[in-house]
């Protein structure tokens, strides 16, 4: 079998018994294909069965004289070792080439994150009296307001809304579910949201449960999205560049400086692992005093 009929199989793999989402799915299939087009600009013809850790180090060294990133090599093994993980399951290699790699050791690039006053001056500089004012206000104190992804956001749906229970339910990544807590702010713009907006939009037969809607009353697109909070920040007069991850980051920065519970944030934010939400204790040193002189028992000795 050929290159292109395991990725096919893997594919399928990928989306029927790991459940991703189409956009992981493309993504672990177009690094694996960059594996496959360094072999074939070296004039290797080697079926997967046949590729060794050396020739895993020789695509690791493609890739640095190309000038590609650490993070991004790393992401290429990951996924390398993934299509072979599977090809071991299925019994159609007898071993991983990748467990024998060192991953490239990557320094930890911590967030970009607005200040509180910051927000809120993106937040107050959104038009309320224009027909998008209370859908991009409800965006912005949605995303901020419960750490969302931005595609969790465009996907968000009207059943999966318990406002009156403070909750809404978000599928993250691999189609995983969590109740995520609703606040105050976020709760009160949605509402006017749909009662002063949506309600009276006409809505194209395939969005009737989805939240955020465009003009022509189809799903918003992650560009939109995008665009909605570049043009309120520069309407604030931010310098910074800002996306809808630094509204995320934020919300998981101002938790962490307000000491939640870091096992709440990943929580909410839906990190598999607690090493990921770790990150934002790095970026309030104030926050790790703190903690010490609260938490550690040598601390708590008075002196006398």
């Amino acid at each position: 079998m050929s290159w292109s009929g395991f990725l096919k199989s893997y594919k399928s793999y990928l989306q029927l018994e790991k459940g991703l989402s189409q956009n992981s799915i493309q993504a672990y299939i177009r690094d694996i294909n960059k594996f496959v087009k360094f072999l074939d600009y070296n004039g290797l013809q080697i079926k997967p069965q046949a590729i060794d850790p050396e020739h895993i180090e020789r695509f690791l060294h493609w890739t640095t004289d190309l000038g590609i990133a650490e993070a991004s090599q790393a992401r290429f093994l990951s996924g390398i070792k993934s299509f072979y993980n599977y090809l071991v399951l299925e019994d159609l290699s007898e071993d991983n080439p990748v467990d024998l790699i060192d991953s490239p050791v990557l320094q930890r690039k911590l967030p970009d994150v607005l200040s509180i006053e910051e927000l809120n001056y993106i937040i107050e500089s959104i038009d309320l009296s224009m027909p998008q004012g209370t859908r991009n206000r409800a965006i912005i104190e949605t995303l901020y307001g419960c750490g969302l992804r931005v595609s969790e956001l465009i996907n968000l749906k009207i059943s999966n809304l318990y406002l009156d229970d403070g909750y809404i339910l978000i599928e993250g990544k691999g189609q995983k579910e969590r109740l995520v807590p609703i606040g105050s702010q976020s709760e009160k713009y949605l509402r006017i949201y749909m009662s002063e907006y949506r309600a009276h939009q006409k809505v194209q037969r395939d969005a009737e449960d989805v939240l955020f809607l465009n003009r022509r009353g189809r799903k918003l697109s992650r560009v939109m999205v995008f665009y909605i909070i570049k043009e309120s920040t520069k309407a604030a007069g931010i310098q910074k560049s800002v996306s809808p991850h630094t509204l995320r980051h934020s919300f998981a920065t101002h938790l962490v400086e307000n000491g939640a519970d870091l096992r709440a944030v990943q929580d909410m934010l839906g990190h598999e692992s607690i090493t990921t939400t770790e990150i934002y204790t790095h970026l309030d040193r104030k926050y790790l005093r703190n903690t010490i002189l609260q938490k550690h028992p040598r601390e708590k000795i008075k002196n006398y």
